[in-house]
């Protein structure tokens, strides 16, 4: 059972004053994450019903992880906790954002970097290939 209310009419939901998230089939709702000082996309990352309720009674960001089928709170084994500073939803309620601050290096990502986008898609003729897009690790 979600904490949440049950998302209204079109009306309520992309107007109304009452936060009434989304969760998709599997239970989940996406949430972008970025740096509150500077606006640098960290994550992006999945949260349940559980997740989110301790993300807003802690302050501290909470995620789902789809592969581990666990929850957890970030920065609990890298240090690189995340304060929230706000909480924006989309005007359906189906995906957040959140604006952190991010704690221990200001990294987010498990492969040692400060943002998970660090590689871009290179559009071509040929097969389309990704490069880096800033230091590699």
């Amino acid at each position: 059972m979600t904490p949440f209310p049950p998302p209204g009419g079109k009306a309520e939901l992309e107007e109304g004053g009452v936060f009434t998230p989304r969760f998709d089939a599997d239970g989940l709702i996406g949430c972008i994450t970025i740096d509150a000082g500077d606006g640098a996309v960290l994550m992006f990352a999945h949260m349940n019903a559980e997740a989110l309720r301790l993300t807003l009674e802690t302050g501290i960001a909470h995620y789902w992880s789809r592969s581990r089928k666990s929850l957890w709170r970030k920065g609990d084994t890298s240090g690189q906790q995340q304060k929230i500073v706000e909480i924006h939803t989309d005007c359906d309620q189906d995906i957040l954002l959140m604006k952190v601050l991010p704690g221990g290096d200001g990294g987010a990502c498990h492969t040692g970097r400060r943002s998970c986008f660090y590689r871009k898609v290179a559009l071509g003729a040929g097969a389309t290939t990704l490069s880096f897009d800033g230091p590699e690790t």
